[in-house]
């Protein structure tokens, strides 16, 4: 079983309900994520997965969903 791994960003732009649900939406179909929390107030995207899961996906659908990754 591989071990549960957690990256968290910095994600500009959200201010309300639909914006967690759009977040949560468009990072919950990335191969290997188990779990989103998203934090309107500290503008934060808890990643939650099984193993390693794609960077570069995380932040296509984070911005598929309307809002930008800070670096």
């Amino acid at each position: 079983m591989a071990a549960t791994t957690t990256a968290v960003y910095t994600v500009d732009g959200m201010s309300c309900g639909h914006c967690v649900n759009a977040v949560t939406e468009e990072v919950s179909e990335v191969t290997g994520v188990t779990d989103v929390e998203v934090d309107l107030d500290g503008k934060k995207v808890t990643v939650t997965s099984e193993g390693p899961v794609d960077d570069g996906s995380v932040r296509a659908a984070i911005d598929e969903a309307g809002y930008e990754v800070r670096d």
